[in-house]
């Protein structure tokens, strides 16, 4: 019996399995589909179905770089547990996908899987992952940066921030002081959490919207139209210091912002150094995760 390639994406969406290997089921039951899902169970594969739908808010954000800080990589691989993300084997996975996504350049994650390292694709080496580790694995999301970069980890893979420099003499890239200005400043993105790189990265839609929540709560506090307005503007000023990587006081000297420490580094290298874009990968970030409640659980075992 023969098989179409439809037959293959069918095992693969009923099984969870990779393509290959949904591929050589087929072809060993004959294009049968019930016998490839039989195959793919006896060979311990489709046991990874199950632990597909299980909630992964656990794992790894990281951040690298290459030896000469010209290509960086930020990744987030979620498991269910924070156990995991201590397993040596989950870290050399997460490891391995920041390495393909910065010597191979995918553009996303779907790219990233059919991507073949060792003679596997990185697809195939999830799925034997979730099968020898015990929970569900998944690769969210990456960024990577080409340049001048730099990363920074916090807390073991809690936060991973990487950060994109354009600096006009790169032969200062390898010196200390440079290198200690680009962890502080990829350390306050970790810290501090900014939404945008500068004033004019702040989308118009976002500024009106915030004008208009802090004019209501002026209003609301007794204050006339024509005095809120002004108040307003005041506290836009605020709001962009809190939000404006560019503008927030800098932590490791308040009497500064990243702006200007910026601009006194520069000075002291003798070259132009910009800070052009970076992102910032917090574990878990935006996933619900599920609420246990312990005295349920102890109640229906009791039952």
């Amino acid at each position: 019996m023969s098989f179409t390639a439809q037959d293959v994406k069918d095992l693969r969406e009923k099984t969870g399995c990779g393509m290959m290997d949904c591929k050589k089921a087929l072809t060993e039951s004959n294009g049968d589909m019930n016998a490839a899902i039989d195959f793919l169970r006896e060979k311990g594969l489709a046991a990874a179905t199950k632990k597909s739908s299980r909630i992964a808010a656990e794992g790894l954000s990281m951040a690298y770089t290459n030896d000469d800080n010209s290509v960086g990589v930020a990744i987030e691989v979620n498991s269910e547990t924070d156990f995991v993300a201590k397993n040596s084997e989950f870290q050399e996975f997460v490891k391995l996908c920041a390495d393909t996504v910065m010597t191979q350049n995918p553009a996303t994650v779907e790219d990233l899987l059919k991507i073949t390292v060792n003679n596997q694709t990185i697809e195939s080496v999830l799925q034997e992952k979730i099968l020898t580790i015990g929970e569900n694995i998944k690769i969210r999301r990456f960024e990577r940066y080409e340049g001048t970069v730099s990363s920074y980890v916090h807390a073991g893979g809690k936060i991973g921030v990487l950060v994109n420099f354009d600096v006009s003499d790169r032969s200062v890239i390898s010196g200390d002081r440079f290198k200690e200005y680009a962890k502080d400043v990829a350390m306050q993105i970790a810290a501090v959490n900014p939404f945008f790189l500068g004033i004019q990265d702040v989308p118009p839609e976002v500024v009106e919207h915030e004008r208009k929540i802090l004019k209501e709560q002026i209003i609301n506090d007794g204050k006339p139209a024509d005095i809120a307005e002004k108040i307003v503007n005041g506290r836009i000023n605020k709001y962009y210091k809190e939000v404006c990587l560019l503008e927030q006081v800098f932590v490791k000297d308040n009497d500064i912002n990243i702006n200007q420490y910026t601009q006194k580094i520069s000075k002291e290298l003798g070259t132009d150094i910009k800070i052009t874009k970076f992102v910032r990968f917090e574990r878990g970030q935006g996933i619900e995760k599920k609420e246990d409640n312990f005295a349920d659980e102890v109640a229906s075992m009791i039952k």
